[in-house]
């Protein structure tokens, strides 16, 4: 029986050749006689430095969710051809493979087999995304998020369509399944603006994780907080910030503010603002930022009656905020 193996490494025409895909392009579909999806086989790169500086926007596996953005690098994107076949997996549950290039087929040094398996996929959510594109224009993206599936951690081709509709019900618990979830930032009606901001929020993607959070503390420096640190590094959902309000706060100087900072692409859910919210001392003040957007159910979250609030911020706000005190990428955000 043909199996593939997370995590294990396969040559492109053995990719092609199991699973019944062309050998090329990054979405690669199998039909069944009567044109419907059988599978679907996603193909993505793992960035090098330089792609990483020169598209803040590639996609990227960030924790178990695979965030892929739809065909086309120029222009607003369609919700067509192969972008559509995508979405249709809330509906027809077929399987999507995942396979991720680790080295350059320039790269001699390395053979055949350079495709990493991931797992298969299970559609979270599509949304439109306001990007520049390859030109450094203002545009509209479609963005997919996807839950990459570890277990089984063997998968047979045969048994695929079994093993993908366990592992869309495992993601789908305890997520929401609408494909609108993401709550946008408001337009600006100042096109210059909008691109303005969106560079800025585009170079915060581009960083370092832990560099955004040092990128964060120099925000609250300059806005006038006393006593801001920024905690060890930990990955694990903690506090990453922490900040006194100072004299100015006079009602509440000796409270203090406990920041998540999320450089993430992916939509933030319920499920972070919830951990958050049980990670900050209880006379501690949470507040969530991120290079990304909220999902409606992390809204409701964040503002329940009868909870702790817990304050949040999008990318778009947060460019915005550093705009506004002289934070950019001229100015390091330093140790």
């Amino acid at each position: 029986m043909n199996t593939f193996q997370v995590d294990d490494l396969y040559s492109n025409d053995t990719i092609g050749s199991l699973l019944g895909v062309g050998n090329a392009g990054g979405i690669r579909p199998k039909l069944n006689t009567d044109g419907s999806i059988r599978r679907l086989v996603i193909l993505t790169a793992l960035p090098t430095a330089k792609v990483a500086a020169e598209n803040p926007y590639h996609d990227r596996v960030e924790g178990n969710v695979l965030i892929y953005t739809g065909k086309g690098l120029r222009g607003d994107q369609e919700l067509g051809g192969l972008n559509k076949r995508l979405t249709e997996q809330f509906e027809k549950r077929f399987p999507v493979w995942c396979f991720q290039q680790t080295a350059s087929r320039r790269d001699k040094t390395v053979g055949k087999e350079r495709w990493k398996f991931l797992g298969l996929l299970s559609l979270i959510r599509f949304h439109r995304e306001n990007q520049l594109d390859a030109d450094g224009q203002f545009r509209s993206v479609w963005l997919f998020e996807f839950d990459i599936a570890g277990e089984p951690a063997n998968i047979a081709v045969n048994d695929d369509v079994v093993s993908a509709e366990q592992a869309f019900l495992h993601s789908m618990s305890g997520r929401s399944s609408d494909a609108t979830d993401r709550l946008l930032a408001d337009e600006v009606s100042d096109p210059a603006t909008e691109v303005a901001l969106e560079r800025l929020r585009g170079w915060l993607l581009a960083q370092h994780p832990r560099e955004f959070e040092f990128i964060v503390k120099r925000a609250f420096d300059a806005a006038g907080y006393r006593d801001v640190a920024v905690t060890r590094y930990s990955q694990d959902g903690g506090i990453d910030v922490v900040a006194h309000f100072g004299d100015w706060g006079w009602p509440v100087h000796t409270r203090q503010v406990q920041v998540q900072a999320k450089r993430w692409l992916h939509t933030v859910g319920r499920k972070e603002v919830a951990e958050l919210r049980g990670s900050i001392d209880p006379y501690g003040l949470g507040c969530l930022i991120t290079t990304s957007h909220f999902s409606r159910a992390a809204v409701a979250e964040a503002c329940d009656a009868g909870k702790t609030p817990i304050t949040l911020i999008n990318g778009r706000e947060f460019a915005a905020l550093l705009t506004s005190l002289g934070i950019g990428p001229n100015q390091p955000a330093g140790k």
